[in-house]
Formats: C-alpha cells, sequence, structure tokens
C-alpha cells in the first residue's frame, strides 16, 4: 500500500505560456495498494461525485501507463483519492491525479523509473509540463519537450514570497479555454513574451520583486481569456493598488493568483474578493505558500 501527496500547481506564470509553472500548498492524496483481483476506486472531497471508478479513471490510467512500462501486472488494484484541489479551476488538479498515480505506481512495481522518466511520462499524458513539472519536483519550474525527451530547471521560490488565490465558484475546462486562443500570433506579441518571461526567471532566481511586478504581463493568452473570467482586469488592478507585485491567471483559469509579500495577503485578498463580488463572481480566497518538495511519499493506515 502506497500513498503520496502531490501539490496544486499554477502554469504559465503570465508570459510562461505552457512552460513555466509553480507548486503550491494545496493537497490531493492518492493512496494505491495491489488486490486480489479486480479495480476499485473510491475518491472523497472536491469533485468526488464526478470521478470515475472504473478504468477511465486518470489515476488508474496514469498508474497504468507505468506498469506497461515497466511489465508489471498487479492481480487486482485499489486506489483511493483524495481532493482538496479544486477541479477545472486552474490548479492543476489533473496534473496532480496524473501525478500520483505514476508515482505511486512506479513506487508499487519496485521503483524502476527515474523521476525523469516519469516526468517525460506524465508531460506526453497532459500535453506539456508546465504543471506536471512543479506538481512532481515542487519550486518553480522551467520546462520544455526537446526531441524525445522533457528538459527542466528547478528554481526556488524566494523566500519572501506568498501567494493569494482567488478561486471562482464556477468551473473552466482546460479545452475551453484553449479554443479561445488563436492559431497564430503577431511577431510583436512573441517577442513581448519572450522579454517578459527571461525577465520573470531572473526575477524568481535573484528574488527580484521590483522586476517581478514588471515581468509577468502577457500577451499570448491570457487577454484572449479574460472574457472568460468576468471582472479579471478589474480584480488585476484591485490587488496591484493593495499591494501586489503581480498576478497572473491560474492555468487555463478562471483562478486569479497575486504574488505579493505576507503583510499583504489580507488587504489583497479583501480587494480580490470585493472586486470579484462586483461582477457578480463568488470566490474562495487562499493563501498558499510555495512548496518546494513537490510530491511526497507517506506512511499511511490500510486503504
Amino acid at each position: 500500500m502506497i500513498t503520496v501527496r502531490v501539490p496544486a500547481t499554477i502554469a504559465n506564470l503570465g508570459p510562461g505560456f505552457d512552460t513555466l509553472g509553480m507548486a503550491l500548498g494545496m493537497y490531493n492524496y492518492i493512496s494505491m495498494a495491489e488486490t486480489d483481483n479486480g479495480l476499485i476506486i473510491e475518491a472523497q472531497g472536491d469533485g468526488a461525485e464526478k470521478v470515475p471508478k472504473d478504468a477511465t479513471n486518470l489515476v488508474y490510467k496514469a498508474a497504468d501507463k507505468v506498469f506497461q512500462a515497466v511489465g508489471y501486472r498487479p492481480s487486482g488494484l485499489k486506489i483511493k483519492i483524495s481532493n482538496n484541489i479544486p477541479m477545472a479551476r486552474g490548479l492543476g488538479s489533473s496534473a496532480a491525479v496524473t501525478i500520483g498515480g505514476m508515482v505511486a505506481a512506479n513506487q508499487l512495481s519496485g521503483c524502476k523509473l527515474t523521476n525523469d522518466q516519469l516526468l517525460h511520462m506524465a508531460t506526453c499524458m497532459e500535453g506539456h509540463p508546465d504543471n506536471v513539472a512543479p506538481a512532481l519536483l515542487g519550486g518553480i519550474v522551467v520546462s520544455a519537450q526537446i526531441d524525445d525527451s522533457t528538459v527542466y530547471r528547478k528554481i526556488s521560490p524566494p523566500a519572501n514570497l506568498t501567494t493569494v488565490v482567488a478561486i471562482p465558484d464556477y468551473e473552466l475546462t482546460t479545452k475551453k479555454a484553449r479554443d479561445v486562443l488563436p492559431v497564430t500570433v503577431p511577431l510583436s506579441d512573441a517577442v513581448y513574451n519572450v522579454s517578459r518571461a527571461s525577465l520573470l526567471v531572473w526575477a524568481f532566481v535573484h528574488s527580484d520583486m521590483e522586476l517581478l511586478g514588471k515581468a509577468m504581463d502577457d500577451k499570448l493568452h491570457q487577454p484572449y481569456r479574460m472574457h472568460l473570467v468576468p471582472g479579471m482586469g478589474e480584480v488585476f488592478q484591485a490587488a496591484k493598488d493593495a499591494g501586489a507585485y503581480s498576478l497572473a491567471l491560474g492555468g487555463a483559469g478562471p483562478t486569479l493568483v497575486a504574488f505579493c509579500a505576507r503583510d499583504r495577503v489580507d488587504a489583497i485578498g479583501d480587494a480580490m474578493k470585493h472586486t470579484f463580488a462586483q461582477h457578480g463572481v463568488r470566490c474562495k480566497i487562499e493563501n498558499l505558500q510555495p512548496e518546494t518538495d513537490g510530491v511526497k511519499i507517506l506512511l499511511s493506515p490500510k486503504i
């Protein structure tokens, strides 16, 4: 029996579309044990009623990828999923269960795959590495698919950095959020994002909060998704007025994330909640610390 804890993640971080991601201190738990026969899946927590209980379950599909890769065939499998990361909100819920399923299966089958192999396998399942990389590794991760591998570098988050996360009470699927993006973008917009993403990496590495406030702007995805999140621009401005260094749409949305110092958390959270309410959106405010360790293997009782 194996239990793993997997953090929430925010992808893109503004200009780093499909490339940058950060792990946050909110967690899903995946427990897995081999049984005599059959597949048993239990789920609790956020969206538990929507979780498939058969072979279409994402945790099972991720685990099966590992079992196939290492030639391991369990006679049966019991999986328990405890969801704390809200589904379809831009906090990496699918990446968390994908990584959780793979890491648990790797442990169950003898730890034959390295983290690099698991990351590439998860990237192939997800289509891009920006969520699965920090879910597995923790911290801030810069990653890309190059040839037949997923290349990454991990950055430790600045010690004084925290986040205020505004989670609207409606879901937004990644497919819907991707469908609004253009097939091509102007060259000037591409250059704009390359310059900001490069500066953003420097800001994180050197804990340059002034630069962080300038480098998180984006022209590749957030402007096209703004109409999917009522009041997004106004919430951004209200949070900045309350002291946020910078803001970003969490992944595909609709969650909005403010990056700030710890002494500004309450003021920023109040401003974001109040401004969302003015646009008819109820939201939950969370103060989430950057998670530096990524996935963890835990001791737990029998499931």
